[in-house]
């Protein structure tokens, strides 16, 4: 029987962390190094990723994996903690993994080749989405979260069985060239209407040092020029790329509508107009974005969120929740947006000067706030700092994976939206803004009510990392607790998948959450 939504903030303001732990079950460990990415469920069916495992490991797992447990049982208990030569390799309780492709796979998976040639080989997959195009095949789509990202696309059949064939004849990588490529696609989403929306993690927190040679990611820079053929425009990346007709041309769309930032992930409802948008890295934002009309996110309206503590100043972050309003910033469309970005092409390194800007100015964020802006440019291309000074809150640290579970949430059965905090730290734990509560360097995850429209008014956590000793070198996260969650998976009957990210893991897990 599923909680009602006033006996679960009430359990959650009366839970301390440890509590947390025992509705935690360890379903999946991965090789050391390898963090669990590209979470999706088909069917009866588990899609996720090796990403980035130890390259010296000497077993099949040294390579980045994508891959899938078929026919999973939920219920097959607890996983160990692995030890000795099960550290090296997949294990699960939920039944066996059979890995699809692996970087270098046909000489295609994770090639990121652009106009000058090929750039690197990827061992960073990320988000995974399965497309189907008949009974038991369909097209898995997969991020390689890298600079300039990539995505793959492969053919695959399944068996009665459950067991997945790969048609090699019809694995690609897609071009990104129509828009002038992609940088580190992240998590994701399969939209409403079955095509992915994959993410561009653009962490450059300023963009007046895009082209600063002397800046610390200016080789990522460097390397999308390679992809585009000449210097980038940063406001060209930062954005939910949605992949239109995925099972033909495989067309990318970047919808600018929805802010640049550093996307984790969008999830859309089942309205099919609002959308919740998570940000990744320091004093980030939580955004909303509600479509013109329905299943078109090229046009509509970007609200940021203001927290409001509902505990005092230092409160546990295990246990206390906020209020949440939605700050509008501004109405637009790809077409207008689009009009504004091409204003900042040609510009180069050659044009860097230390006391000045190339992009958008601070002062300019500072008009357009009061009102004496011309547009609204600055809310669609420097969207966190529109934010920031519109009032909305940007002070969430390493804010991950947004989810819900469409269908459940469309019929009520499970209204909530849970989201991933790899991190409660920094701008999140100190005496200033409006969130003060105490530090959790192995994260938490969050609850959200979803209201009758489809609104989010209300935050509180679930699920928090353990305890944290940074004198312990593999395991600085209790083992028992979750270390740094970022993939979310939420279930048809409401428990939730959730998958580490994690350095204090020395083998990164998955967690099934019971609601």
């Amino acid at each position: 029987m599923k909680k009602s939504l006033a006996s679960a903030l009430l359990l959650t303001s009366a839970l301390t962390a440890p509590a947390f732990a025992d509705s935690l079950t360890r379903v999946v460990t991965v090789p050391v190094g390898g963090e669990i990415t590209g979470m999706f469920v088909q069917g009866e069916d588990l899609f996720f990723n090796v990403q980035h495992p130890s390259d010296d490991i000497g077993t099949a797992f040294a390579k980045a994996t994508v891959g899938v447990i078929s026919n999973v049982n939920y219920d097959g208990g607890e996983l160990a903690v692995p030890e000795g030569d099960d550290m090296l390799v997949v294990k699960s309780s939920m039944g066996d993994y059979q890995t699809l492709v692996q970087q270098g796979d046909f000489g295609k998976i994770g090639h990121i080749v652009g106009a000058g040639g090929e750039i690197k080989v990827s061992n960073d997959p990320d988000f995974n989405a399965y497309v189907a195009t008949g009974d038991n095949e369909g097209y898995l789509f997969t991020n390689w979260e890298d600079r300039p990202g990539g995505m793959s696309r492969v053919k695959l059949m399944r068996a009665a069985d459950g067991a997945y064939s790969v048609d090699e004849s019809d694995a690609e990588m897609i071009d990104f060239s129509a828009v002038q490529g992609t940088w580190v696609n992240c998590f994701g989403t399969l939209s409403p209407w079955s095509t992915p929306l994959t993410s561009e993690e653009l962490y450059f927190d300023d963009t007046a040092d895009w082209n600063n040679a002397e800046y610390k990611y200016i080789d990522g820079v460097e390397a999308l020029a390679s992809y585009v053929g000449t210097w980038p425009n940063p406001y060209r990346y930062g954005y939910i790329v949605e992949i239109t007709d995925p099972a033909g041309t495989a067309t990318p769309v970047k919808q600018f509508a929805l802010g640049r930032y550093s996307h984790e992930n969008s999830v859309v409802m089942p309205d099919d107009r609002t959308v919740y948008l998570s940000d990744d890295g320091t004093d980030v934002v939580f955004y909303k974005f509600i479509a013109e009309t329905a299943g078109d996110l090229s046009s509509g309206t970007l609200y940021a969120a203001k927290m409001t503590q509902q505990g005092e100043s230092g409160a546990d972050a295990a246990t206390t929740g906020f209020d949440v309003e939605w700050i509008e910033l501004a109405s637009g469309n790809n077409a207008e947006i689009e009009g504004w970005i091409a204003e900042y092409d040609g510009i180069t390194k050659d044009d860097y000067k230390p006391d000045a800007t190339s992009y958008i100015s601070d002062e300019e964020v500072a008009a357009w706030a009061a009102g004496d802006a011309a547009d609204n440019r600055v809310a669609f291309l420097e969207s966190r700092k529109a934010a920031s000074a519109k009032g909305a809150t940007a002070e969430f640290r390493k804010m991950e994976g947004v989810n819900i579970n469409y269908e459940a949430a469309k019929d009520g059965s499970v209204p909530f939206m849970y989201m991933a905090m790899s991190e409660v730290a920094k701008g999140m734990s100190d005496a200033e803004g409006d969130i003060q509560v105490s530090e959790i360097k192995c994260g938490v995850v969050y609850e959200m009510p979803l209201e009758a429209d489809y609104d989010v008014t209300t935050m509180v956590p679930v699920v928090a990392g353990g305890a944290y000793d940074k004198n312990a070198e593999a395991n600085a996260c209790a083992l028992d607790a979750v270390s740094n969650p970022d993939n979310l998976v939420v279930l048809a009957n409401g428990d939730v998948l959730i998958g580490e990210d994690t350095g204090k893991h020395e083998n990164n897990a998955m967690w099934l959450w019971k609601k």
